[in-house]
Protein backbone atom coordinates (compact mmCIF):
# COMPACT_ATOMS: atom_id res chain seq x y z
CA UNK A 1 0.00 0.00 0.00
CA UNK A 2 2.80 2.39 0.86
CA UNK A 3 4.49 1.72 -2.48
CA UNK A 4 1.16 2.32 -4.29
CA UNK A 5 0.68 5.61 -2.44
CA UNK A 6 4.22 6.69 -3.27
CA UNK A 7 3.73 5.79 -6.92
CA UNK A 8 0.48 7.78 -7.05
CA UNK A 9 2.19 10.83 -5.56
CA UNK A 10 5.05 10.53 -8.06
CA UNK A 11 2.55 10.35 -10.94
CA UNK A 12 0.63 13.34 -9.60
CA UNK A 13 3.84 15.31 -9.27
CA UNK A 14 4.92 14.39 -12.81
CA UNK A 15 1.53 15.50 -14.14
CA UNK A 16 1.83 18.86 -12.38
CA UNK A 17 5.37 19.27 -13.69
CA UNK A 18 4.21 18.44 -17.21
CA UNK A 19 1.36 20.94 -16.96
CA UNK A 20 3.70 23.71 -15.83
CA UNK A 21 6.21 22.81 -18.53
CA UNK A 22 3.92 22.73 -21.58
CA UNK A 23 0.62 24.36 -20.60
CA UNK A 24 1.84 27.56 -18.99
CA UNK A 25 0.39 29.62 -21.82
CA UNK A 26 -3.06 28.14 -21.17
CA UNK A 27 -2.78 28.98 -17.48
CA UNK A 28 -1.72 32.51 -18.37
CA UNK A 29 -4.72 33.14 -20.63
CA UNK A 30 -7.09 31.63 -18.06
CA UNK A 31 -5.79 34.07 -15.44
CA UNK A 32 -6.20 37.00 -17.84
CA UNK A 33 -9.75 35.92 -18.64
CA UNK A 34 -10.67 35.71 -14.97
CA UNK A 35 -9.21 39.14 -14.31
CA UNK A 36 -11.27 40.56 -17.18
CA UNK A 37 -14.47 38.88 -15.98
CA UNK A 38 -13.91 40.20 -12.47
CA UNK A 39 -12.98 43.71 -13.53
CA UNK A 40 -16.33 45.16 -12.33
CA UNK A 41 -16.40 43.76 -8.76
CA UNK A 42 -12.66 44.36 -8.39
CA UNK A 43 -13.10 47.96 -9.65
CA UNK A 44 -10.08 47.63 -11.90
CA UNK A 45 -11.09 50.51 -14.15
CA UNK A 46 -11.54 52.87 -11.18
CA UNK A 47 -8.18 51.82 -9.74
CA UNK A 48 -6.45 52.38 -13.08
CA UNK A 49 -7.95 55.83 -13.43
CA UNK A 50 -6.85 56.67 -9.89
CA UNK A 51 -3.32 55.51 -10.63
CA UNK A 52 -3.19 57.55 -13.83
CA UNK A 53 -4.37 60.68 -11.97
CA UNK A 54 -1.70 60.07 -9.34
CA UNK A 55 1.03 59.70 -11.94
CA UNK A 56 -0.05 62.91 -13.66
CA UNK A 57 0.36 64.86 -10.41
CA UNK A 58 3.96 63.65 -9.88
CA UNK A 59 6.75 66.18 -10.40
CA UNK A 60 9.93 65.51 -12.45
CA UNK A 61 11.90 65.31 -9.19
CA UNK A 62 10.10 62.04 -8.40
CA UNK A 63 11.19 60.51 -11.69
CA UNK A 64 14.74 61.68 -11.10
CA UNK A 65 14.71 60.05 -7.68
CA UNK A 66 13.10 56.89 -9.09
CA UNK A 67 15.60 56.41 -11.91
CA UNK A 68 18.53 57.35 -9.69
CA UNK A 69 17.50 54.80 -7.05
CA UNK A 70 17.05 52.13 -9.73
CA UNK A 71 20.51 52.89 -11.11
CA UNK A 72 22.05 52.68 -7.63
CA UNK A 73 20.37 49.36 -6.80
CA UNK A 74 21.30 47.80 -10.17
CA UNK A 75 24.85 49.07 -9.75
CA UNK A 76 25.14 47.40 -6.35
CA UNK A 77 23.76 44.17 -7.80
CA UNK A 78 26.29 44.43 -10.65
CA UNK A 79 29.20 44.87 -8.24
CA UNK A 80 28.09 41.91 -6.14
CA UNK A 81 27.54 39.71 -9.23
CA UNK A 82 30.99 40.59 -10.59
CA UNK A 83 32.69 39.84 -7.26
CA UNK A 84 30.85 36.52 -6.94
CA UNK A 85 31.73 35.58 -10.51
CA UNK A 86 35.43 36.39 -10.04
CA UNK A 87 35.57 34.36 -6.83
CA UNK A 88 33.40 31.35 -7.65
CA UNK A 89 33.21 31.39 -11.46
CA UNK A 90 29.41 31.52 -11.67
CA UNK A 91 26.54 33.96 -11.33
CA UNK A 92 24.86 34.14 -7.93
CA UNK A 93 21.42 34.79 -9.43
CA UNK A 94 21.77 31.89 -11.87
CA UNK A 95 23.01 29.60 -9.12
CA UNK A 96 20.07 30.46 -6.87
CA UNK A 97 17.67 30.03 -9.78
CA UNK A 98 19.06 26.60 -10.66
CA UNK A 99 19.31 25.43 -7.04
CA UNK A 100 15.94 26.63 -5.72
CA UNK A 101 13.59 27.64 -8.52
CA UNK A 102 14.37 24.89 -11.02
CA UNK A 103 13.25 22.02 -8.73
CA UNK A 104 9.98 23.86 -8.04
CA UNK A 105 9.31 24.32 -11.75
CA UNK A 106 10.07 20.70 -12.60
CA UNK A 107 13.69 20.97 -13.68
CA UNK A 108 15.04 18.94 -10.82
CA UNK A 109 18.12 16.92 -11.42
CA UNK A 110 17.79 13.23 -12.01
CA UNK A 111 20.02 12.14 -9.16
CA UNK A 112 17.08 11.32 -6.90
CA UNK A 113 15.54 9.01 -9.48
CA UNK A 114 18.80 7.37 -10.53
CA UNK A 115 20.60 6.83 -7.25
CA UNK A 116 21.18 3.16 -7.92
CA UNK A 117 22.83 3.85 -11.27
CA UNK A 118 24.69 7.02 -10.33
CA UNK A 119 26.99 5.53 -7.69
CA UNK A 120 29.06 3.53 -10.17
CA UNK A 121 29.04 6.39 -12.65
CA UNK A 122 30.22 8.86 -10.02
CA UNK A 123 33.08 6.60 -9.00
CA UNK A 124 34.15 6.18 -12.62
CA UNK A 125 33.95 9.93 -13.15
CA UNK A 126 36.02 10.56 -10.04
CA UNK A 127 38.67 8.10 -11.16
CA UNK A 128 38.75 9.73 -14.57
CA UNK A 129 39.05 13.20 -13.00
CA UNK A 130 41.95 12.05 -10.85
CA UNK A 131 43.76 10.51 -13.83
CA UNK A 132 43.15 13.58 -15.99
CA UNK A 133 44.49 15.98 -13.32
CA UNK A 134 47.53 13.90 -12.40
CA UNK A 135 50.81 15.81 -12.49
CA UNK A 136 53.54 14.16 -14.56
CA UNK A 137 57.30 14.56 -14.63
CA UNK A 138 58.32 16.68 -17.62
CA UNK A 139 60.41 14.36 -19.83
CA UNK A 140 62.20 17.38 -21.36
CA UNK A 141 62.85 19.22 -18.09
CA UNK A 142 65.82 21.55 -18.00
CA UNK A 143 68.86 21.50 -15.70
CA UNK A 144 68.50 23.59 -12.56
CA UNK A 145 72.06 24.80 -12.30
CA UNK A 146 72.91 25.18 -15.98
CA UNK A 147 69.56 26.57 -17.20
CA UNK A 148 67.01 27.51 -14.53
CA UNK A 149 69.55 29.23 -12.24
CA UNK A 150 71.13 31.10 -15.14
CA UNK A 151 67.72 32.48 -16.01
CA UNK A 152 67.32 33.66 -12.41
CA UNK A 153 70.76 35.33 -12.47
CA UNK A 154 69.93 37.24 -15.65
CA UNK A 155 66.30 38.23 -15.03
CA UNK A 156 65.97 38.08 -11.24
CA UNK A 157 62.86 35.93 -11.62
CA UNK A 158 62.29 32.45 -10.24
CA UNK A 159 61.17 30.15 -13.08
CA UNK A 160 60.17 27.31 -10.72
CA UNK A 161 57.47 27.40 -8.08
CA UNK A 162 57.77 25.90 -4.63
CA UNK A 163 55.06 23.37 -5.50
CA UNK A 164 56.98 22.23 -8.58
CA UNK A 165 60.27 21.86 -6.69
CA UNK A 166 58.51 20.02 -3.87
CA UNK A 167 57.16 17.50 -6.40
CA UNK A 168 60.70 17.03 -7.74
CA UNK A 169 61.95 16.36 -4.21
CA UNK A 170 59.28 13.70 -3.81
CA UNK A 171 60.30 12.14 -7.13
CA UNK A 172 63.95 12.03 -6.06
CA UNK A 173 63.04 10.36 -2.78
CA UNK A 174 60.94 7.80 -4.65
CA UNK A 175 63.49 6.98 -7.37
CA UNK A 176 66.85 7.44 -5.60
CA UNK A 177 66.27 6.07 -2.07
CA UNK A 178 65.29 2.79 -0.46
CA UNK A 179 64.86 1.34 3.04
CA UNK A 180 68.43 0.01 3.23
CA UNK A 181 70.14 3.37 2.68
CA UNK A 182 71.06 3.56 6.36
CA UNK A 183 73.51 0.67 5.82
CA UNK A 184 75.71 2.87 3.60
CA UNK A 185 76.78 6.22 5.13
CA UNK A 186 76.83 8.08 1.82
CA UNK A 187 73.33 6.95 0.87
CA UNK A 188 72.07 7.89 4.34
CA UNK A 189 73.41 11.42 3.82
CA UNK A 190 71.80 11.65 0.38
CA UNK A 191 68.50 10.44 1.78
CA UNK A 192 68.48 13.52 4.00
CA UNK A 193 69.80 15.73 1.20
CA UNK A 194 66.83 15.02 -1.08
CA UNK A 195 64.51 16.26 1.69
CA UNK A 196 66.49 19.46 2.24
CA UNK A 197 64.80 22.64 0.96
CA UNK A 198 67.89 24.84 0.87
CA UNK A 199 69.85 24.30 -2.41
CA UNK A 200 73.22 25.07 -0.79
CA UNK A 201 72.53 22.57 1.97
CA UNK A 202 71.76 19.90 -0.63
CA UNK A 203 74.97 20.63 -2.51
CA UNK A 204 77.03 20.54 0.71
CA UNK A 205 75.46 17.20 1.63
CA UNK A 206 76.38 15.79 -1.80
CA UNK A 207 80.03 16.83 -1.34
CA UNK A 208 80.00 15.29 2.13
CA UNK A 209 78.69 12.02 0.70
CA UNK A 210 81.52 11.95 -1.86
CA UNK A 211 84.14 12.71 0.79
CA UNK A 212 83.01 9.74 2.86
CA UNK A 213 83.75 7.47 -0.11
CA UNK A 214 87.36 8.65 -0.11
CA UNK A 215 87.91 7.02 3.31
CA UNK A 216 89.37 3.58 2.96
CA UNK A 217 87.77 0.82 4.99
CA UNK A 218 89.73 -2.05 6.46
CA UNK A 219 88.18 -5.48 6.30
CA UNK A 220 89.69 -8.12 8.58
CA UNK A 221 90.26 -11.47 6.83
CA UNK A 222 91.72 -14.20 9.11
CA UNK A 223 93.91 -16.43 6.98
CA UNK A 224 96.20 -17.96 9.61
CA UNK A 225 95.23 -18.71 13.18
CA UNK A 226 98.23 -16.84 14.59
CA UNK A 227 97.95 -13.73 12.37
CA UNK A 228 95.51 -11.65 10.37
CA UNK A 229 95.71 -9.93 7.02
CA UNK A 230 93.98 -6.56 6.46
CA UNK A 231 92.48 -6.07 3.02
CA UNK A 232 92.14 -2.47 1.88
CA UNK A 233 88.96 -1.77 -0.15
CA UNK A 234 87.67 1.47 -1.63
CA UNK A 235 83.97 2.05 -1.02
CA UNK A 236 81.93 2.55 -4.22
CA UNK A 237 81.27 6.13 -5.30
CA UNK A 238 77.84 7.59 -4.52
CA UNK A 239 76.05 7.97 -7.87
CA UNK A 240 73.15 10.01 -6.47
CA UNK A 241 75.59 12.60 -5.08
CA UNK A 242 77.00 13.14 -8.59
CA UNK A 243 73.43 13.42 -9.90
CA UNK A 244 72.59 16.20 -7.46
CA UNK A 245 75.78 18.10 -8.27
CA UNK A 246 75.19 17.74 -12.01
CA UNK A 247 71.62 18.98 -11.70
CA UNK A 248 72.12 21.88 -9.30
CA UNK A 249 75.79 22.89 -8.97
CA UNK A 250 77.01 22.64 -12.59
CA UNK A 251 76.64 26.01 -14.31
CA UNK A 252 77.03 24.70 -17.88
CA UNK A 253 75.80 21.67 -19.76
CA UNK A 254 79.40 20.55 -20.33
CA UNK A 255 80.08 20.52 -16.58
CA UNK A 256 76.85 18.62 -15.98
CA UNK A 257 77.83 16.04 -18.59
CA UNK A 258 81.20 15.42 -16.86
CA UNK A 259 79.49 14.85 -13.53
CA UNK A 260 76.90 12.55 -15.09
CA UNK A 261 79.71 10.48 -16.65
CA UNK A 262 81.21 10.04 -13.20
CA UNK A 263 77.77 9.15 -11.89
CA UNK A 264 77.45 6.58 -14.68
CA UNK A 265 80.61 4.78 -13.55
CA UNK A 266 79.41 4.61 -9.97
CA UNK A 267 75.81 3.80 -10.87
CA UNK A 268 76.75 1.04 -13.31
CA UNK A 269 78.88 -0.68 -10.66
CA UNK A 270 76.11 -0.53 -8.05
CA UNK A 271 73.60 -1.80 -10.60
CA UNK A 272 75.72 -4.86 -11.51
CA UNK A 273 76.29 -5.77 -7.87
CA UNK A 274 72.62 -5.43 -6.91
CA UNK A 275 71.59 -7.36 -10.03
CA UNK A 276 73.46 -10.41 -8.76
CA UNK A 277 71.90 -10.18 -5.28
CA UNK A 278 68.33 -9.13 -6.16
CA UNK A 279 66.87 -12.60 -5.54
CA UNK A 280 68.34 -12.95 -2.04
CA UNK A 281 65.51 -11.09 -0.32
CA UNK A 282 63.16 -8.14 -0.44
CA UNK A 283 65.87 -5.79 0.81
CA UNK A 284 68.18 -6.65 -2.08
CA UNK A 285 65.27 -6.41 -4.51
CA UNK A 286 64.52 -2.87 -3.31
CA UNK A 287 68.19 -1.94 -3.73
CA UNK A 288 68.21 -3.29 -7.28
CA UNK A 289 65.05 -1.37 -8.14
CA UNK A 290 66.62 1.82 -6.79
CA UNK A 291 69.89 1.22 -8.66
CA UNK A 292 67.94 0.57 -11.87
CA UNK A 293 66.13 3.90 -11.55
CA UNK A 294 69.41 5.68 -10.89
CA UNK A 295 71.12 4.12 -13.93
CA UNK A 296 68.21 4.88 -16.28
CA UNK A 297 68.03 8.47 -15.04
CA UNK A 298 71.77 9.00 -15.57
CA UNK A 299 71.78 7.60 -19.09
CA UNK A 300 68.71 9.63 -20.04
CA UNK A 301 70.26 12.86 -18.77
CA UNK A 302 73.52 12.07 -20.57
CA UNK A 303 71.54 11.72 -23.79
CA UNK A 304 69.87 15.07 -23.09
CA UNK A 305 73.29 16.64 -22.50
CA UNK A 306 74.44 15.35 -25.88
CA UNK A 307 71.29 16.77 -27.47
CA UNK A 308 71.89 20.18 -25.84
CA UNK A 309 75.53 20.23 -26.98
CA UNK A 310 74.58 19.56 -30.62
CA UNK A 311 75.52 15.88 -30.76
CA UNK A 312 72.01 14.87 -31.82
CA UNK A 313 72.87 11.59 -33.55
CA UNK A 314 74.79 10.43 -30.50
CA UNK A 315 71.78 11.38 -28.33
CA UNK A 316 69.44 9.39 -30.56
CA UNK A 317 71.68 6.32 -30.32
CA UNK A 318 71.86 6.60 -26.53
CA UNK A 319 68.08 6.90 -26.26
CA UNK A 320 67.47 3.92 -28.53
CA UNK A 321 69.93 1.78 -26.57
CA UNK A 322 68.33 2.82 -23.31
CA UNK A 323 64.84 1.94 -24.54
CA UNK A 324 66.07 -1.48 -25.71
CA UNK A 325 67.89 -2.17 -22.42
CA UNK A 326 64.96 -1.13 -20.20
CA UNK A 327 61.78 -1.51 -22.29
CA UNK A 328 59.46 -1.70 -19.27
CA UNK A 329 60.46 1.62 -17.70
CA UNK A 330 57.94 3.81 -19.49
CA UNK A 331 57.52 6.20 -16.55
CA UNK A 332 60.42 8.33 -17.82
CA UNK A 333 58.72 8.79 -21.25
CA UNK A 334 62.04 8.50 -23.05
CA UNK A 335 60.22 8.16 -26.39
CA UNK A 336 59.28 11.85 -26.17
CA UNK A 337 62.95 12.79 -25.92
CA UNK A 338 63.60 10.52 -28.90
CA UNK A 339 60.83 12.13 -30.97
CA UNK A 340 62.24 15.61 -30.38
CA UNK A 341 65.77 14.54 -31.33
CA UNK A 342 64.56 12.77 -34.49
CA UNK A 343 62.60 15.88 -35.53
CA UNK A 344 65.78 17.89 -35.14
CA UNK A 345 67.49 15.46 -37.55
CA UNK A 346 64.43 15.70 -39.85
CA UNK A 347 64.24 11.90 -39.80
CA UNK A 348 60.49 11.91 -40.38
CA UNK A 349 60.34 8.22 -41.31
CA UNK A 350 61.88 7.29 -37.96
CA UNK A 351 59.48 9.67 -36.21
CA UNK A 352 56.56 7.90 -37.88
CA UNK A 353 57.93 4.54 -36.73
CA UNK A 354 58.11 5.72 -33.12
CA UNK A 355 54.59 7.14 -33.34
CA UNK A 356 53.28 3.84 -34.73
CA UNK A 357 54.47 2.17 -31.53
CA UNK A 358 53.42 4.74 -28.93
CA UNK A 359 50.38 6.46 -30.53
CA UNK A 360 48.12 3.61 -29.49
CA UNK A 361 44.62 3.83 -28.08
CA UNK A 362 45.60 1.78 -25.03
CA UNK A 363 48.53 4.07 -24.13
CA UNK A 364 48.23 7.49 -22.44
CA UNK A 365 48.36 10.40 -24.84
CA UNK A 366 50.41 13.57 -24.60
CA UNK A 367 50.79 16.82 -26.50
CA UNK A 368 54.04 15.53 -27.99
CA UNK A 369 52.31 12.45 -29.42
CA UNK A 370 49.24 14.26 -30.77
CA UNK A 371 50.96 17.33 -32.21
CA UNK A 372 53.84 15.37 -33.71
CA UNK A 373 51.33 13.16 -35.52
CA UNK A 374 49.55 16.32 -36.71
CA UNK A 375 52.85 17.81 -37.87
CA UNK A 376 53.65 14.77 -40.00
CA UNK A 377 50.18 14.82 -41.58
CA UNK A 378 50.40 18.56 -42.19
CA UNK A 379 53.86 18.21 -43.71
CA UNK A 380 52.38 16.17 -46.58
CA UNK A 381 49.96 18.93 -47.64
CA UNK A 382 51.01 22.20 -45.97
CA UNK A 383 53.21 23.50 -48.80
CA UNK A 384 50.29 23.41 -51.27
CA UNK A 385 47.35 23.99 -48.91
CA UNK A 386 45.17 27.07 -49.37
CA UNK A 387 41.95 27.64 -47.41
CA UNK A 388 40.37 29.50 -50.35
CA UNK A 389 41.19 26.76 -52.84
CA UNK A 390 40.06 24.06 -50.39
CA UNK A 391 36.71 25.80 -49.90
CA UNK A 392 36.14 25.86 -53.66
CA UNK A 393 37.20 22.34 -54.62
CA UNK A 394 36.82 20.56 -51.29
CA UNK A 395 39.42 18.73 -49.23
CA UNK A 396 41.46 15.88 -50.64
CA UNK A 397 42.07 12.70 -48.65
CA UNK A 398 45.50 13.84 -47.45
CA UNK A 399 44.14 17.28 -46.48
CA UNK A 400 41.25 15.68 -44.64
CA UNK A 401 43.69 13.49 -42.69
CA UNK A 402 45.75 16.56 -41.81
CA UNK A 403 42.68 18.48 -40.68
CA UNK A 404 41.48 15.57 -38.53
CA UNK A 405 44.94 15.19 -36.99
CA UNK A 406 45.04 18.89 -36.10
CA UNK A 407 41.50 18.70 -34.73
CA UNK A 408 42.57 15.75 -32.57
CA UNK A 409 45.69 17.53 -31.32
CA UNK A 410 43.96 20.82 -30.52
CA UNK A 411 41.12 19.01 -28.79
CA UNK A 412 43.63 17.18 -26.59
CA UNK A 413 45.43 20.39 -25.61
CA UNK A 414 43.83 23.63 -26.82
CA UNK A 415 46.58 25.81 -25.30
CA UNK A 416 49.38 24.77 -27.67
CA UNK A 417 48.36 26.79 -30.79
CA UNK A 418 48.75 30.10 -28.92
CA UNK A 419 52.43 29.33 -28.35
CA UNK A 420 53.14 27.74 -31.73
CA UNK A 421 51.53 30.71 -33.51
CA UNK A 422 53.46 33.06 -31.16
CA UNK A 423 50.25 34.69 -29.99
CA UNK A 424 51.54 34.29 -26.43
CA UNK A 425 55.08 34.55 -25.08
CA UNK A 426 56.91 31.44 -23.94
CA UNK A 427 58.59 30.90 -20.58
CA UNK A 428 60.92 28.19 -19.32
CA UNK A 429 58.95 24.94 -18.95
CA UNK A 430 58.36 23.64 -15.42
CA UNK A 431 59.79 20.39 -14.09
CA UNK A 432 56.29 18.91 -13.91
CA UNK A 433 53.40 19.24 -16.33
CA UNK A 434 49.68 18.67 -16.30
CA UNK A 435 48.50 16.83 -19.37
CA UNK A 436 46.04 18.87 -21.44
CA UNK A 437 47.03 21.93 -19.39
CA UNK A 438 48.92 25.14 -20.03
CA UNK A 439 52.07 23.71 -18.43
CA UNK A 440 52.20 20.87 -20.98
CA UNK A 441 51.60 23.35 -23.81
CA UNK A 442 54.58 25.44 -22.67
CA UNK A 443 56.81 22.37 -22.34
CA UNK A 444 55.87 21.16 -25.82
CA UNK A 445 56.11 24.50 -27.64
CA UNK A 446 59.43 25.37 -25.95
CA UNK A 447 61.19 22.52 -27.75
CA UNK A 448 58.98 21.90 -30.81
CA UNK A 449 58.30 25.43 -32.10
CA UNK A 450 61.45 25.25 -34.26
CA UNK A 451 60.28 21.96 -35.79
CA UNK A 452 56.92 23.48 -36.82
CA UNK A 453 58.68 26.50 -38.30
CA UNK A 454 60.95 24.21 -40.30
CA UNK A 455 57.99 22.58 -42.08
CA UNK A 456 56.85 25.10 -44.68
CA UNK A 457 53.18 26.03 -44.35
CA UNK A 458 52.52 23.94 -41.22
CA UNK A 459 51.87 26.96 -39.02
CA UNK A 460 49.61 28.49 -41.68
CA UNK A 461 47.56 25.30 -41.71
CA UNK A 462 47.39 25.33 -37.92
CA UNK A 463 46.35 29.01 -37.99
CA UNK A 464 43.40 28.15 -40.23
CA UNK A 465 42.03 25.85 -37.53
CA UNK A 466 43.13 27.77 -34.42
CA UNK A 467 39.56 27.96 -33.08
CA UNK A 468 39.18 24.17 -32.93
CA UNK A 469 37.79 22.68 -30.72
CA UNK A 470 35.97 25.69 -29.22
CA UNK A 471 33.24 25.36 -28.15
CA UNK A 472 33.50 21.54 -28.17
CA UNK A 473 34.07 21.41 -24.41
CA UNK A 474 32.57 17.93 -24.05
CA UNK A 475 35.06 16.43 -26.47
CA UNK A 476 34.56 13.98 -29.31
CA UNK A 477 37.89 12.14 -29.46
CA UNK A 478 38.92 12.36 -25.80
CA UNK A 479 37.27 12.65 -22.44
CA UNK A 480 35.60 15.99 -21.66
CA UNK A 481 38.13 18.66 -20.90
CA UNK A 482 38.89 18.53 -17.15
CA UNK A 483 37.96 21.54 -15.04
CA UNK A 484 40.89 21.13 -12.62
CA UNK A 485 43.65 22.19 -15.03
CA UNK A 486 43.56 25.90 -14.22
CA UNK A 487 44.12 25.38 -10.49
CA UNK A 488 46.96 22.88 -11.00
CA UNK A 489 48.65 25.03 -13.66
CA UNK A 490 48.62 28.06 -11.36
CA UNK A 491 50.54 25.96 -8.82
CA UNK A 492 53.06 24.71 -11.40
CA UNK A 493 53.71 27.93 -13.32
CA UNK A 494 55.37 31.09 -11.95
CA UNK A 495 53.26 34.06 -10.89
CA UNK A 496 54.55 36.36 -13.65
CA UNK A 497 53.04 34.07 -16.31
CA UNK A 498 49.41 34.54 -17.32
CA UNK A 499 47.89 31.07 -17.22
CA UNK A 500 45.91 30.11 -20.29
CA UNK A 501 42.37 29.05 -19.36
CA UNK A 502 40.10 26.78 -21.40
CA UNK A 503 37.20 26.91 -21.82
CA UNK A 504 37.24 30.67 -21.43
CA UNK A 505 34.83 31.81 -18.76
CA UNK A 506 32.15 33.95 -20.35
CA UNK A 507 30.27 36.62 -18.44
CA UNK A 508 26.90 35.32 -17.21
CA UNK A 509 23.71 36.82 -18.58
CA UNK A 510 22.71 38.50 -15.34
CA UNK A 511 25.97 40.45 -15.14
CA UNK A 512 25.39 41.81 -18.62
CA UNK A 513 21.73 42.47 -17.80
CA UNK A 514 22.47 44.36 -14.59
CA UNK A 515 25.21 46.35 -16.33
CA UNK A 516 22.79 47.39 -19.07
CA UNK A 517 20.04 48.17 -16.54
CA UNK A 518 22.40 50.28 -14.42
CA UNK A 519 23.63 52.25 -17.43
CA UNK A 520 20.12 52.76 -18.83
CA UNK A 521 18.57 53.95 -15.58
CA UNK A 522 21.53 56.25 -14.89
CA UNK A 523 21.10 57.81 -18.33
CA UNK A 524 17.36 58.26 -17.72
CA UNK A 525 18.04 59.92 -14.36
CA UNK A 526 20.51 62.34 -15.96
CA UNK A 527 18.21 63.23 -18.84
CA UNK A 528 15.21 63.67 -16.54
CA UNK A 529 17.20 65.99 -14.28
CA UNK A 530 18.45 68.09 -17.19
CA UNK A 531 15.28 68.12 -19.36
CA UNK A 532 12.30 67.42 -17.08
CA UNK A 533 9.52 68.71 -19.37
CA UNK A 534 10.85 67.05 -22.51
CA UNK A 535 11.34 63.73 -20.71
CA UNK A 536 7.79 63.99 -19.35
CA UNK A 537 6.44 64.27 -22.88
CA UNK A 538 8.52 61.31 -23.99
CA UNK A 539 7.39 59.25 -20.99
CA UNK A 540 3.69 59.91 -21.69
CA UNK A 541 4.13 59.12 -25.38
CA UNK A 542 5.99 55.91 -24.54
CA UNK A 543 3.33 54.75 -22.06
CA UNK A 544 0.46 55.55 -24.44
CA UNK A 545 2.24 53.61 -27.20
CA UNK A 546 2.94 50.73 -24.85
CA UNK A 547 -0.68 50.40 -23.69
CA UNK A 548 -2.23 51.01 -27.13
CA UNK A 549 -2.37 47.30 -28.09
CA UNK A 550 -3.86 46.43 -24.71
CA UNK A 551 -6.55 49.11 -25.05
CA UNK A 552 -7.32 47.87 -28.55
CA UNK A 553 -7.76 44.30 -27.31
CA UNK A 554 -9.92 45.45 -24.41
CA UNK A 555 -12.22 47.37 -26.76
CA UNK A 556 -12.62 44.36 -29.04
CA UNK A 557 -13.37 42.07 -26.09
CA UNK A 558 -15.94 44.49 -24.69
CA UNK A 559 -17.63 44.67 -28.07
CA UNK A 560 -17.90 40.88 -28.21
CA UNK A 561 -18.82 40.11 -24.59
CA UNK A 562 -21.84 41.86 -23.01
CA UNK A 563 -21.12 44.23 -20.16
CA UNK A 564 -23.75 42.48 -17.95
CA UNK A 565 -22.02 39.07 -18.18
CA UNK A 566 -21.00 39.15 -14.52
CA UNK A 567 -24.55 39.86 -13.35
CA UNK A 568 -25.86 37.01 -15.46
CA UNK A 569 -23.26 34.65 -13.98
CA UNK A 570 -24.24 35.67 -10.44
CA UNK A 571 -27.88 34.96 -11.18
CA UNK A 572 -27.00 31.48 -12.42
Amino acid sequence: MAEAGTGFLEQLKSCIVWSWTYLWTVWFFIVLFLVYILRVPLKINDNLSTVSMFLNTLTPKFYVALTGTSSLISGLILIFEWWYFRKYGTSFIEQVSVSHLRPLLGGADNNSSNNSNSSNGDSDANRQSVSECKVWRNPLNLFRGAEYNRYTWVTGREPLTYYDMNLSAQDHQTFFTCDSDHLRPADAIMQKAWRERNPQARISAAHEALEINEIRSRVEVPLIASSTIWEIKLLPKCATAYILLAEEEATTIAEAEKLFKQALKAGDGCYRRSQQLQHHGSQYEAQHRRDTNVLVYIKRRLAMCARRLGRTREAVKMMRDLMKEFPLLSMFNIHENLLEALLELQAYADVQAVLAKYDDISLPKSATICYTAALLKARAVSDKFSPEAASRRGLSTAEMNAVEAIHRAVEFNPHVPKYLLEMKSLILPPEHILKRGDSEAIAYAFFHLAHWKRVEGALNLLHSFRMIPYPLEKGHLFYPYPICTETADRELLPSFHEVSVYPKKELPFFILFTAGLCSFTAMLALLTHQFPELMGVFAKAFLSTLFAPLNFVMEKVESILPSSLWHQLTRI
